[in-house]
């Protein structure tokens, strides 16, 4: 019995050793460890420096492409090396325009393309009240040295003269007084032209956007720079 009992302990023992070497086996020579997982590529920030262009739907676009489209292809094939950042906004008055400054000085552009007044004319705002706005959005930026380029527009004359006169005059005058570059009507090459516009009369379609971005393009190439 005692003899029995003495076997079957030294076999355990053997047992237990032989499955700790197993453990402790290096892998056989050759053998492919697994391979880490790879590591993910760092996606690189735009460097560009960028355009703002900041309105209402005359920014934003209606249908089809909008200017601020177009015009990132012109600063490309041009090679300037800007990015266009679209914060147009469709239905936006200058009021909420100035709700929204901040995040345009967030972006710290290199300038800001300056588009409101439209939806302030067609729903009879004082011109004096909207001519306030414009000027705060454009001393906002200004006090943040960013520069403003004004692009004007104006209002269908059944607005009648007493209130379509000084409406449109205000964006030169503000031109004038901060020393702004103007385009003193945007749409000043397209609104004749009905294969340019919307049926509304109102919005370009993407044919006569493209004609905006190019008038908008020889506007600012002078304040471009070449990489």
């Amino acid at each position: 019995m005692w003899l029995a009992s003495a076997l079957l302990l030294t076999a355990c023992k053997q047992t237990s050793t032989s499955s700790q070497e197993e453990k402790r086996t290096p892998a056989p020579a050759g053998s492919t460890p697994e391979p880490a997982p790879a590591a993910q590529p760092v996606q690189e920030r735009d460097q560009r420096p960028v355009i703002v262009t900041f309105g209402d739907s005359l920014t934003a676009g209606v249908a089809g492409r909008s200017y601020p489209e177009d015009l990132q292809d012109l600063l490309s094939a041009n090679g300037y090396a800007y990015r266009v950042d679209n914060q147009g906004v469709s239905g936006d008055t200058s009021t909420d325009g100035l709700a929204r400054i901040d995040n345009v000085i967030a972006e710290h552009p290199a300038f800001v393309l300056l588009e409101f007044g439209g939806n302030d004319g067609l729903r009879g705002i004082p011109v004096e009240a909207t001519k306030r706005n414009l000027e705060e959005l454009i001393v906002r930026l200004q006090q943040e040295n960013i520069p403003v380029v004004l692009l004007g527009i104006t209002l269908p004359p059944n607005y009648g003269p007493d209130y379509v006169k000084p409406f449109t005059a205000m964006f030169p005058e503000l031109a004038e007084k901060y020393h702004l570059k103007l385009m003193p009507f945007l749409l000043i090459h397209v609104y004749q032209h009905p294969d340019m516009m919307q049926p509304d009369g109102i919005h370009p379609n993407g044919k006569g956007n493209e004609v905006v971005a190019r008038d908008v393009f020889h506007l600012i190439q002078p304040m471009l720079h070449q990489p």
